[in-house]
């Protein structure tokens, strides 16, 4: 059953069941744009750094190729190349960074070197002593590697037949690349770290700024249904302090309007008590001061509805009385439960004998009177009384002639058990729990108004415990309360 505070938030546009959780919602839009930002900077990151490598590459590149321009030596209009073996091995000396050469003039056309080195970009008119770096791919299909060439024009021969000489140097991009994700490994730990350590604080931000709503959400679903006592959140944020006097302002109406409601119940059961006790009383003077069968037969029938009313008002006073607002005004004390029930049996003889009935108080461990412990409970003597009595009395109207009803009393554990067992036609399943609702009956014989088994859970659970109706064997109805044993019993 929800509370009023839950029916009006169901009621409020937006606030429907199965929206997705806040936290998460915050979580995702704060966590998102630092992800974003980590793939942008890592993309940055490594951009940076391979260009800085190719900077590197290049030098070493501008350097080697000026280097073997200096072994090519003009003579006349031919070229002496002074390139010892020596000066071969040291270029190729790494078999990781493996450098390639080629010296051709005119340019394309091969002297030195390795003739599959990729040629430079087309160019109209390249300048002279200037090098030239780009990439390319030395050899081709699955053997192919990607490389970086540097290359260098050079002039030579005489004013009447000036050529040119082009020297170019690759090594392999595999250096760069290396080189490129190292920065960016170096540089990704650390950033990735960061991230991570941002993200368990925003984690932890989200929480603690959302700890407010999560209090009030245990305020609101650990409360009884007609619990509308202000939520007290005084030291909350403002946002959530705004909310709960909304909050407040809605459960203000709410109990304005139950206790109108209770109000009326209880004026109106007052006024009805008193004109009909009086109905009661004068159809009673009636039937003895009359000898007319039929007149007698119209009388009881009043008298009839008269006793039925009156119990109903009388049942609608306790119930009023059951609410919470009602038992917390009066205190609770130490009551011996068992000695409770067991008078409470001795009273409702007389009226289990008048409806042919066997009522018997016993033990649920076989203790006899003599020996019982007393069985102590925290609650409202009268209150606890009412409850009971409308339990045997249930029994006692529905069990039917013939039929035994047996009330007992036993402890388990931190709780003491009253059971109140008939032997009767029984109910049906679906029953046990419907019976429980106010106006409810399960027969329509008797005179009873439905209201009995509803105060009888009303003012059990004000003390902290439950009343359920079971099968009992072979037959018939047990219904079983369990109440908080009070400290020292």
């Amino acid at each position: 059953m929800l509370s009023p505070f839950k029916r009006a938030l169901r009621s409020v546009p937006g606030v429907m069941p199965g929206t997705r959780s806040l936290h998460r919602h915050l979580l995702i839009w704060l966590l998102l744009p630092q992800l974003v930002l980590w793939l942008a900077a890592a993309f940055v990151t490594y951009n940076v750094a391979e260009r800085y490598a190719n900077k590197a590459i290049d030098a070493s590149l501008m350097t080697a190729t000026r280097a073997l321009a200096r072994q090519v030596k003009p003579l006349g209009n031919g070229l002496f190349i002074d390139f010892p073996r020596a000066a071969q091995d040291i270029i190729e000396a790494d078999p990781d960074d493996r450098a390639y050469y080629m010296v051709s003039t005119p340019p394309g056309q091969f002297i030195l070197g390795n003739k599959q080195l990729p040629g430079p970009p087309p160019m109209h008119d390249p300048e002279l002593d200037e090098p030239y770096f780009y990439d390319g791919t030395l050899g081709v299909g699955r053997d192919a590697l990607a490389v970086r060439v540097s290359a260098l024009y050079l002039a030579y021969g005489d004013a009447g037949n000036p050529q040119r000489m082009l020297v170019q140097i690759a090594r392999s991009r595999a250096s760069r690349e290396q080189l490129a994700g190292q920065i960016l490994v170096d540089t990704a730990l650390p950033l990735s770290a960061l991230i991570a350590l941002m993200s368990v604080i925003v984690w932890g931000g989200i929480r603690a700024g959302l700890a407010p709503l999560w209090r009030m959400r245990v305020l609101v679903e650990g409360r009884a249904p007609n619990d509308l006592a202000p939520i007290e959140l005084d030291a909350a944020p403002e946002e959530v302090r705004a909310l709960a006097k909304a909050i407040n302002t809605l459960l203000a109406e709410v109990q304005e309007s139950v206790s109108a409601q209770k109000r009326f119940i209880s004026d109106a059961a007052h006024q009805l008590r008193t004109p009909l006790a009086g109905l009661k009383s004068q159809t009673e003077l009636a039937l003895n001061e009359t000898d007319d069968p039929a007149l007698q037969a119209r009388l009881r029938l009043v008298n009839q509805s008269a006793a039925r009313s009156a119990h109903l008002v009388n049942q609608l006073l306790t119930l009023a009385r059951a609410e919470p607002d009602s038992a917390a005004e009066q205190g609770k004390t130490r009551c011996d439960i068992r000695k409770l029930a067991a008078d409470l049996c001795a009273e409702l003889v007389p009226r289990a004998i008048a409806t042919g009935v066997d009522l018997g108080f016993g033990f649920g461990n076989g203790e006899e009177d003599a020996g019982a412990p007393p069985m102590h409970v925290m609650g409202h003597p009268l209150l606890l009384r009412e409850a009971l009595t409308n339990l045997i009395d249930n029994a006692i109207r529905y069990a039917g002639r013939g039929k035994a009803v047996t009330v007992g009393v036993e402890a388990q554990g931190a709780h003491v058990v009253v059971i109140v067992e008939d032997n009767g036609p029984g109910l049906a399943d679906a029953d046990r729990e419907r019976v429980f609702q106010r106006f409810v009956r399960a027969t329509y014989d008797g005179n009873g108004c439905g209201l009995g088994l509803a105060i009888a859970r009303e003012i059990v659970n004000r003390h902290a415990g439950t009343v359920v109706l079971e099968a009992a064997k072979p037959q018939g109805v047990r219904a079983v309360v369990r109440l908080p044993r009070a400290k020292g019993a």
